[in-house]
């Protein structure tokens, strides 16, 4: 199965300052042994507009990737009971739109846990809220909602500075949008290098076989 790249780009144009579908942002920040060293959960209007702007940049890398090549679609969750679990513990996450700060940790915690990459990185988790509009037979916009597509993006960034965040390395896009519809039944994973993949993460967290 393979990822609609026009279903991609559709949600990016909703990832700028004026026309911006992000309700909230949450993240924390490990030390080179996966071992929290900070966290932080906002609503993503109070962030300033430059830290709105840079937030927004890491975001949109996920579904703004080379579609299946660097972001592929993969069945969720799978045989591995972990996945299962994740996958319960994200739709919850992506229900009270990040308004859980434990569930946050568990999560941060999890990931610490199977990645220890020798170097301090950041975990940043953002909750989307994307009006999805009715499309006419000659693909003209309608003007009434089809559907409202929440979802969340998780990324996983080195940190270049004290707090600072780098490129997103990995992450992932939950639930996958296909046919421009929420589907849970799948998930988007994103390797900045897929030549390099992470294979800890992929396994233990995202459920994959590879």
């Amino acid at each position: 199965m393979k990822i609609n790249r026009e279903d991609m780009l559709e949600l990016t144009r909703r990832m700028t300052l004026s026309r911006n579908c992000f309700t909230r942002v949450a993240g924390a920040y490990l030390d080179e042994e996966g071992i929290e060293d900070g966290s932080f959960n906002i609503h993503f209007l109070k962030l300033s507009a430059p830290e709105r702007n840079k937030n927004l940049k890491l975001a949109k890398a996920i579904p703004f990737s080379q579609t299946n090549v660097q972001l592929k679609l993969y069945d969720f969750p799978g045989s591995n009971p972990v996945s299962r679990q994740l996958s319960q513990l994200l739709l919850t996450l992506k229900a009270c739109g990040l308004k859980n700060d434990a569930m946050l940790s568990a999560l941060y915690e999890r990931i610490g846990e199977i990645h220890q990459p020798g170097w301090p990185y950041a975990v940043f988790v953002f909750h989307g809220s994307y009006d999805v509009p009715l499309k006419a037979s000659d693909q003209e916009r309608l003007g009434e909602s089809e559907e409202v597509y929440d979802f969340l993006i998780l990324c996983l960034c080195p940190q270049t500075g004290e707090y600072e965040p780098g490129e997103a390395e990995w992450g992932l896009l939950y639930p996958a949008f296909t046919d421009r519809s929420s589907d849970e039944n799948h998930i988007a994973v994103f390797e900045k290098d897929p030549d390099r993949p992470h294979t800890d993460l992929n396994r233990e967290l995202a459920g994959l076989s590879q």
